[in-house]
């Protein structure tokens, strides 16, 4: 398996399953994207602006060129 790790965030574009803002973070953090699906998807059960802020991080995070 390829690691993916990356100095600035970016969003993915090999790995992007809507907008490749997980797949992003999880090349910044060296984790696993699924992990991050996961993570956010439990996140969306608790009461909050999640989808608010993946909507933001997609318009503000640049796309890996």
């Amino acid at each position: 398996m390829t690691e993916y790790r990356t100095q600035s965030l970016t969003r993915s574009r090999d790995r992007a399953v809507i907008a490749g803002v997980c797949a992003g973070l999880a090349d910044r953090f060296g984790m696993s994207p699924l992990t991050v699906r996961v993570l956010f998807l439990l996140s969306c059960l608790l009461p909050g602006p999640q989808f608010l802020l993946y909507i933001a991080l997609w318009i503000i995070i640049p796309k890996r060129s």
